[in-house]
């Protein structure tokens, strides 16, 4: 007896030369702007700005971070490492959905605590809103509505049956318990 498979090639959508090269320098420059400003939270090679230049509320948000005694490096730590996954362009959904949270916290701090770097923040948002529709295709599975006949374990759905790699759950007429015994 022989099975036949059949599976359906992902549709892929063709984009110009100018997107896909604007899509690696924007990945490319955002990688080096979150891999440089992560090390410089541990090495401190960038001169920090004069806190009297800057806002009071800014301030106070900056002192409170440093406060917490490892806030600055965790966050300085995610932006290594999604800075270097977007660097070498491997996980780059994962990455950009790791700096997600950090992007919002540094546009929201720009537009209501620190006014002057405004312009930055909007650039980082521009970027990762720009890399996420590029990568729009990997995110449709986690963004979708769930499918009916989906991938659900077996055991919250009540059924029973196999899992077939390549196929995902197919039904079996077969109780589990019935084929153990034997």
């Amino acid at each position: 007896m022989t099975a036949t498979v059949t599976t359906t090639a992902p549709t892929r959508v063709r984009r110009s030369a100018f997107a896909r090269h604007l899509t690696l320098v924007t990945r490319v420059v955002t990688g080096l702007l979150f891999t440089a400003t992560g090390l410089n939270g541990f090495l401190n090679f960038m001169p920090a700005p004069d806190p009297g230049t800057m806002a009071p509320a800014g301030v106070a948000f900056t002192t409170a971070l440093h406060a917490t005694g490892y806030m600055l490096q965790l966050s300085s730590g995610v932006q290594v490492v999604a800075g270097a996954l977007l660097l070498a362009g491997r996980f780059v959904p994962l990455a950009l959905a790791v700096l997600a949270p950090l992007v919002v916290n540094i546009f929201l701090v720009h537009l209501f605590l620190e006014p002057a770097g405004t312009g930055m923040a909007l650039f980082v948002v521009a970027a990762e809103i720009g890399l996420a529709w590029a990568y729009r295709d990997k995110f449709r599975p986690i963004c979708g509505p769930a499918r009916s006949g989906g991938h659900s374990p077996p055991e919250a759905s009540g059924r029973r049956g196999i899992f077939v790699a390549g196929q995902g759950f197919q039904p079996s007429d077969v109780d589990p318990a019935r084929a153990r015994s034997t």
